[in-house]
C-alpha cells in the first residue's frame, strides 16, 4: 500500500491538485486500501493542528497585515532610504534593509515581497533602475523574512518534530544577518557597475533624526518581537498577540491610518492564509503517520548510511535533493513531508537537529524565488511588469550570495546552534 500512496501523490500533484489535497487524498486511499478506520484519519488530521504553538501563525500573519495596512511599511521604508540613499544603489540597498526589519514582523517572504515590492519596485523603477533588478534584488531579499524570527516555516519544523520553536528561531538570526549583508554588498556592486543613480546627497542628522522618530513605532514592534523572544520572557504564541495588539494601537491612534474596514481587511486575509496552511499541516501530519507507521523514515535512513556515514556528504547529499524539491514544492508542504524524515536520519550522524533545521527551511526558502514555483519572484515580476527571463538573470548574483550563507549554515553550527545555545542555554 506504501506504492499506493506515494503514486496517487505524485499523480495528483501531476494533475495540478494542490498540495494539501494531494496528501489527503493519497493517505486516504492507503487508509482505504488498508481497511483502516477512517475515525484514525480524522483522528491523526486533528491531533496535527492541536498544538498552542500553531495559534502564533495567524498571529504573525495578522501582524504582518496590519503592518501593511497601519502606515508601518512605508515609515520603515522611508527610515531605511534616509539612512543608505546616498550610497550608489541606495534604492536597491534600502530595499534589502527594509526586507530585514519587515522579516522581524510577518515572518513570510511573500508578504515582504508584495508590501515591500509594492512600494519600492515602482519608485526603483523611477529612479532609473531596470525593472528587471528591481523584481530581482525585492525577490531575493525577501527570503531573509522566513529566516530571522519569526518565521512560520520554523514554526512548522519545530512543531513537527518536538523541537524549540525559540531555539530556531535565536538560531536563525545570524544566518538571516549574514544574507542581508551579502545581499546588501551584491547590490551595491551591480549599481556601482551600472552606474544606477544614489540620492543628491547624503540624508543630514537631522533629517535622519525626524524619519527616525517618524518611524520609532514601526522599529520598536521588531525590537519588542525579537527581544522578548530571545530573552525567554514570552513564548512565540504570546510573541505574535503582543505584535496584534500592538499594530493595533499603533495604527489606529499613533499613526491612525488603520480604519475598521481595514482591520476588517487584515481579518479576513489572515483567516484565509491561515485556513491553507491549516489544512495543509492537518493533512500532512496524516501523511506523517503513514509514513511512520511504514518505517519509511528509517529505511530512508538506512539506504543513506549504507552509501556513506561521514555526516558532511550526507549534508551536502540532503542539500541537493531539497535545492532540487524546493524548485518544485511549496515550502511548508517541503518541510510537513520531509523535514521529520531526514531529521530521523541526521540525528544518527550527529548533526545538531536546531542547526539542521535552519538549514532546511533556509534551503526551501531560496527555492520561493528559483524558477518554475518561486512564488516570491513570480509575485516581483507581476508588480514589476517584465519578463521572467530578465529578472532571473539578474537574479543569480543574490543566488550565489544567499547559497554561500548556506554553506556556512550546514557546515558551521557555530552560526545558528551555537547561538542558540549561547542566548538560551543548552537545555
Amino acid at each position: 500500500m506504501v506504492a499506493v500512496l506515494f503514486v496517487t501523490f505524485v499523480v495528483c500533484l501531476a494533475l495540478g491538485v494542490p498540495v494539501a489535497f494531494s496528501l489527503g487524498i493519497s493517505s486516504l486511499a492507503y487508509f482505504i486500501g488498508s481497511g483502516m478506520s477512517l475515525y484514525m484519519f480524522a483522528q491523526r488530521f486533528f491531533a496535527g493542528l492541536n498544538s498552542f504553538t500553531l495559534l502564533c501563525i495567524p498571529g504573525f500573519v495578522f501582524a504582518g497585515a496590519l503592518m501593511n495596512q497601519g502606515g508601518i511599511t512605508e515609515r520603515l521604508i522611508g527610515f531605511c532610504n534616509k539612512i543608505v540613499g546616498h550610497i550608489t544603489g541606495g534604492l536597491a540597498i534600502a530595499n534589502v534593509v527594509a526586507s530585514m526589519l519587515f522579516a522581524g514582523i510577518s515572518g513570510t517572504a511573500l508578504a515582504d515581497t508584495v508590501s515591500i515590492g509594492g512600494i519600492l519596485i515602482p519608485a526603483m523603477k523611477k529612479e532609473g533602475y531596470d525593472a528587471d533588478f528591481s523584481c530581482a534584488v525585492t525577490a531575493a531579499s525577501s527570503c531573509i523574512g522566513p529566516i530571522i524570527p519569526p518565521s512560520v516555516p520554523m514554526i512548522m519544523a519545530a512543531t513537527m518534530t518536538g523541537l524549540s520553536v525559540s531555539k530556531m528561531f535565536i538560531a536563525g538570526m545570524v544566518p538571516g544577518i549574514l544574507m542581508g549583508f551579502g545581499m546588501i554588498f551584491v547590490s551595491w556592486y551591480i549599481s556601482k557597475k551600472r552606474h544606477y543613480p544614489k540620492a543628491d546627497r547624503r540624508s543630514t542628522l537631522k533629517e535622519i533624526l525626524s524619519s527616525a522618530k517618524e518611524s520609532f513605532f514601526a522599529i520598536l514592534m521588531t525590537i519588542i518581537i525579537l527581544s522578548t523572544i530571545c530573552f525567554g520572557f514570552v513564548t512565540p504564541t504570546e510573541a505574535s498577540i503582543i505584535a496584534v495588539v500592538y499594530g493595533i494601537l499603533v495604527g489606529f491612534f499613533i499613526y491612525k491610518e488603520l480604519t475598521v474596514p481595514r482591520l476588517i481587511a487584515c481579518m479576513k486575509s489572515t483567516v484565509t492564509s491561515s485556513a491553507a496552511i491549516m489544512v495543509l499541516v492537518g493533512m500532512a501530519n496524516v501523511f506523517a503517520y503513514i509514513l511512520t507507521k511504514e518505517q519509511i523514515p528509517q529505511m530512508v535512513a538506512d539506504a543513506m548510511l549504507a552509501l556513506t556515514t561521514n555526516k558532511y556528504i550526507i549534508l551536502l547529499l540532503i542539500n541537493v535533493l531539497l535545492i532540487f524539491v524546493g524548485m518544485f514544492m511549496e515550502t511548508i508542504a517541503a518541510i510537513l513531508i520531509l523535514f521529520p524524515v531526514l531529521l530521523n536520519l541526521v540525528l544518527q550522524v550527529g548533526v545538531d537537529p536546531i542547526q539542521f533545521g535552519v538549514m532546511v527551511v533556509l534551503n526551501l526558502v531560496l527555492g520561493l524565488c528559483t524558477p518554475p514555483v518561486g512564488v516570491c519572484l513570480f509575485a516581483a515580476t507581476n508588480i514589476g511588469e517584465t519578463k521572467l527571463t530578465g529578472v532571473i538573470h539578474d537574479l543569480v548574483p543574490y543566488l550565489v550570495s544567499n547559497f554561500i550563507v548556506l554553506a556556512l549554515v550546514t557546515f558551521f553550527p557555530q552560526v545558528t546552534a551555537g547561538v542558540a545555545t549561547l542566548l538560551l542555554g543548552a537545555s
